[in-house]
């Protein structure tokens, strides 16, 4: 492998691979990159879905040896990381806070439990009221719910907490 290639630059370049249902977040903020390993002849990227049956698993590994491949011009694999299992608290604060823009409630942080107050208790990305109430468990993606708040009369999705 090129020794010039940075574990800095695979950083720079996986910060541009997106998430396809909710495209202002990438798979840093995401938390979904749980290992990048430097190979002589290819670069290894370990990565974990935020659901386990979530359906653009395959969608965003093709994404992140594009994006590599393009940026790096080395050869890259991306294989599931069977070892570590994604949660909620693995997204960053910057995701919180674009998910709230792109106005989808964030998941509270745990303490490795989730329990039912967390998933009913959320604050709307709106208005800011905590006056809300959970409509449906199953939103437009198995990764969210869907809310209403009583304040401003939007509906909203909030991204589930996991553990």
């Amino acid at each position: 492998m090129d020794s010039t290639i940075t574990i800095q630059a695979v950083y720079t370049s996986l910060e541009q691979v997106m998430d396809p249902e909710i495209p202002v977040l990438n798979v840093l903020e995401l938390g979904m990159i749980t290992e990048v390993i430097m190979e002589d002849e290819y670069l290894l990227i370990k990565m974990i879905p935020t659901f386990a049956a979530c359906p653009a698993v395959e969608i965003i590994k093709k994404n992140i040896k594009t994006t590599l491949e393009k940026d790096l011009q080395i050869p890259v694999q991306v294989s599931v990381d069977k070892e570590v299992q994604w949660n909620s608290n693995r997204l960053t604060e910057t995701a919180k806070e674009k998910l709230r823009n792109f106005r989808i409630a964030p998941p509270q942080h745990h303490n490795g439990e989730v329990e039912m107050d967390l998933l009913i208790h959320t604050t709307c990305p709106h208005c800011g009221s905590e006056n809300t109430y959970l409509r449906s468990p199953f939103g437009s993606t198995l990764c969210r719910a869907i809310h209403f708040c009583k304040n401003c009369g939007m509906m909203f999705e909030q991204f589930k907490p996991l553990s």
